[in-house]
């Protein structure tokens, strides 16, 4: 898997500030615990580089860089202690070439057409753009990447949960760096119990799990009609008929005949199917493949779990976030 397709997983690259090495592991391990087992360690302290070796080497799994790379030293001095992308505040071409010429993954930041041109002709398919909210946000990026459809964007600087997902949401990001899970304060003042919840908290703000529909099995499709109708009846939640099943106002699913799951199934929906599949089998989960079902532009829109829970199969369903 490559480095941009690590970043796609992840949806969130926490961007991280450590100004003392000793705080490296346990940082890395509440990150990893969070959910996010990656890191951009920023070269604007002295700790940076120890800190970078200390967390590539206690896990290996991590996708650990460095960023706010100025100098092609600093470059040398991150590969050497294990980072595996660099990342510039701006686009420096000595800096870019380098990396290029040394085979080490890089992304710069672009914030104008002129920059990201100087990355379309070097060849590189993924760019920084900072700072994201001050120089205009998704809007500015979407003008910006019309001439460009080869190119993708990590947007970093005022991404934060309240409009992650609202970025992830568009076909040109690629990912998003933010630091509202990483904060300062609670590093410097050992509260990583703290970090691991708030990584948490980023990876729900991301996903957006919540309960779609349940699904009932019935024998036949008079039974799905009489269950459907019980709905309708007790909570007037009017029916809509498709070839396969009932839904009752969107909250129940009442299939015509047995479908997957002992007792049915249970929809869980999320913003994108893509990342939650990917979180999901990080921690395990597998899914049933044969089951994807995609949308006209590529995306899942869903799929199975492998496995029951209580007796009911589970699914991931997309829908976007409301407005």
């Amino acid at each position: 898997m490559t480095i941009n397709e690590q970043f796609k997983e992840y949806g969130v690259v926490p961007v991280v500030v450590l100004n003392d090495a000793k705080d490296a592991l346990p940082l890395a391990k509440a990150l990893v615990e969070g959910g996010l087992a990656c890191a951009e360690v920023t070269f604007r302290t002295d700790a940076a580089e120890e800190s970078i070796r200390l967390m590539s080497e206690a896990y290996p799994e991590m996708l650990v860089g460095a960023g706010t790379v100025l100098t092609i030293d600093q470059v040398n001095r991150a590969v050497k202690a294990g980072a595996k992308f660099i990342v510039s505040p701006g686009f420096d071409p000595e800096i870019v070439d380098y990396c290029l010429e040394n085979n080490i993954p890089v992304l710069p930041g672009c914030i104008t057409p002129s920059e990201v041109a100087q990355a379309v002709k070097r060849g590189l398919k993924v760019v920084k753009f900072f700072p994201a909210e001050q120089a205009g946000g998704i809007a500015m990026i979407k003008a910006m990447a019309a001439p460009y459809t080869m190119v993708k964007f990590m947007p970093t600087g005022g991404i934060n949960p309240s409009n992650v997902s609202d970025y992830l949401a568009e076909d040109k990001i690629l990912a998003c760096g933010g630091t509202w899970m990483v904060p300062a304060a609670e590093i410097e003042a050992g509260n990583f119990d703290k970090i691991r919840e708030l990584t948490e908290e980023a990876v729900r703000s991301m996903l957006g799990f919540r309960l779609a529909h349940v699904g009932i099995n019935c024998e036949n499709e008079s039974e799905a009609h009489l269950v459907a109708g019980a709905f309708d009846t007790m909570f007037g939640f009017a029916p809509n008929e498709n070839p396969s099943s009932i839904f009752s106002a969107g909250y129940v699913e009442t299939m015509k005949k047995p479908y997957l799951g002992t007792k049915g199934h249970i929809a869980i929906a999320t913003y994108s199917v893509e990342l939650a599949k990917a979180y999901l089998e990080r921690k395990g989960v597998k899914f049933n493949e044969d089951s994807t079902v995609y949308r006209p532009d590529g995306k899942i829109q869903a799929v199975y779990m492998a496995e029951e829970v209580g007796g009911f199969a589970i699914h991931l369903v997309r829908k976007p976030k409301e407005a």
